[in-house]
Parts: C-alpha cells; structure tokens; sequence
C-alpha cells in the first residue's frame, strides 16, 4: 500500500506542477522518491542472504585464535544495502526538513515566493548531506574484515546492538542516523512552535488571504512532519522502555503499523484530500450515474363537428418510448 501510494503521490504531483510553486513540488517529490526507494530496498534486499550465525568448526590444530569472536570478511552485497538504506532515509528526513525550511522563511519574511536560490541550496542539502552522514559512518566504523562494525549479520541494517544483545550507543545506528534524525525533528518541532506563537499575534501587514496561504503552507509542513516523525518518536521511545513489558509491546506494534503505512499516509493527506482529485472524482460519479428518463406533457382536444364544441380535454404523460399521438382533430 506505502509503495501504491507513494508512486500515485508522486506521479501526481508532477503532473499537477503546474497548478502550485517549484519548491513545494521538488520537496515533496523528493521525500516522497527517498521513502519509496528506501521501502524497496527494505521490501526486497533487507535480509542477509550470506549471514554466518553459526560457529565456526572447531580446527584440529590447537591454535590460539586472535579474537574470541569470529568474524567473517565482508562479502555479497549486505553491506551495500545498509548503506543505501541508511541513506535514503536519512534523505528522507533531510528532505522533510527543507520542507519545513521553507515553510519558516515564507513565514518569517511574509515572502509570496521562495527567496532566490532556495531550489538549489535545498537540493545541495537534501541529497548531500546524508551523503556527508553516510560516508563517515563508513569511514570510521567499516573494515572489510570486521564489517560488524557497520552493520548487522542477520539484516543488513546498521550495527545497534553489543554481544550480549544491549544497545550500543558507541555502534553507527546511535551516532551515525539517531543522533542526525533527533537534529531534523528538534527542528520541525521549533518550527511548529514558532508558527503557533506567530499566528497567535495579530498582524495588521498580512491580509486575511495571505494569513489562509501561510496557514495551508504549514498544515502541509505539519503534516508531513506528523506523518514522518511520530512513528519514529516511538522508536526513540522504544529504547528507553523495557523488554517483555505491556507497554513495549504496544509502542513496538504502533511503531510497525505507523511506519509500514506512511506511504499511504502521504498519499491520504497529500493526493486523496486535494481539491483536484476530489473535483475528478466527483465529476466521474456523475458521469457513471443513471440518466433519469424525462416525462412530457402534452394536451389533446376532441372536436365535434364544425360547431367547434370542445367534447373532451385531457392531460397526458408519457415517456420518450411512448407511441405517436394521435390526430389532433377527428371528423364527426
């Protein structure tokens, strides 16, 4: 449903460009392309099809191994799939966070358009900083021989947790995508409040037009902010609580059920909801509703002889299917 929805979202919003500004266009595009790919990616390629979770067998020659942990040396394409995982969601919130971006500048200059450059910097930003992110996680925790330090053997996901199966916060997962993301969603949620404490003040320069634009401009923001960030707020959360307890069970489902559906969130609250859609799907209903069939009236007189004495007046109706009238005069 999340890839469905996406792919309608995006199809959508770059044949409607035309009706809104570039910027919006290009952020929601992008947010929306990174999460899609990423999904695939999960869908497809999250398993380790080479993981080594056995031990290894025991050698007849009584050598002294270096390590009391085996690792094997990297191979098959896990490691890739981390770190384009690790990548496209970080896009993900990056690009989310322009959004957001331009939403405070519209509304801390009362700008009508973006300022200049804006789409440049935002994609410079959007898709070079999780590049920056990714490449020194790689290039402090990745070895070939110990590619353990970066991600995980039974996914390919990145390393989070110690031997005894405790969450590491020296492991890329804390400092190399927890650390970023909590940045982006600090942001949004300054941005959110800034909007609040602004739209709370009365401006007499900002028209009632210009007020109900930057508002739909931030329950936009908002949305995607709302859509993006609260399932990962519970996964922040699910770090701190317990195992085995009511309440990590619950936040651990809401977690899957909100992360697993936020394709088709955005394409409810970004696609489904617009006033074009709804303007299309309502002409198509009355296309396809049944033709009422139209009733006629019409009024016959019987005349007799050249008196003209009027005999006889009636009111008919009929349809369209009904048979020829009959003369309007008769002879006596």
């Amino acid at each position: 449903m999340s890839i469905i929805g996406l792919s309608l979202t995006i199809t959508f919003q770059i044949a409607t460009r035309k009706s809104r500004k570039t910027n919006p266009t290009v952020l929601l595009v992008s947010v929306c392309v990174c999460l899609l790919i990423f999904t695939l990616l999960f869908m497809l390629g999250v398993d380790n099809p080479h993981k080594q979770l056995e031990k290894p067998e025991i050698q007849e020659d009584n050598i002294l191994p270096s390590s009391d942990t085996h690792t094997e040396r990297d191979r098959g394409p896990c490691t890739a799939v981390a770190v384009l995982l690790q990548y496209f969601l970080l896009g993900t919130f990056t690009w989310n966070t322009m959004y957001a971006t331009h939403v405070f500048l519209m509304i801390r200059n009362s700008l009508a358009t973006s300022p200049s450059h804006f789409t440049a910097y935002t994609v410079a930003i959007g898709w070079g900083l999780p590049a920056v992110v990714v490449a020194l996680t790689l290039g402090i925790s990745y070895r070939v021989d110990n590619p353990l330090g970066y991600r995980q053997e039974e996914f390919c996901w990145l390393a989070a947790l110690d031997p005894k199966g405790n969450f590491d916060f020296k492991l890329p997962m804390f400092w190399g995508f927890l650390i970023p993301v909590a940045f982006m969603l600090i942001f949004n949620m300054v941005v959110l409040v800034y909007f609040a404490v602004t739209t709370s003040k009365t401006n007499p320069h900002i028209t009632s037009t210009r007020h109900t634009s930057m508002k739909k401009k931030f329950l936009s923001s908002f949305s995607l902010a709302v859509v993006l960030s609260l399932s990962w707020i519970l996964g922040y959360l699910l770090l701190i609580t317990q195992n085995q307890t009511p309440m990590y069970t619950i936040l651990n489902i809401s977690f899957c059920v909100l992360t697993t559906t936020q394709g088709l969130q955005v394409f409810i609250l970004f696609t489904a909801r617009t006033a074009i859609v709804k303007k299309t799907m309502s002409s198509a209903l009355k296309s396809v509703s049944s033709a009422g069939i139209p009733l006629h009236t019409k009024k016959y007189s019987l005349w007799r002889g050249e008196q003209s004495e009027k005999v006889e007046s009636y009111t008919q109706q009929d349809t369209d299917l009904s048979f020829p009238p009959c003369s309007s005069q008769t002879s006596n």
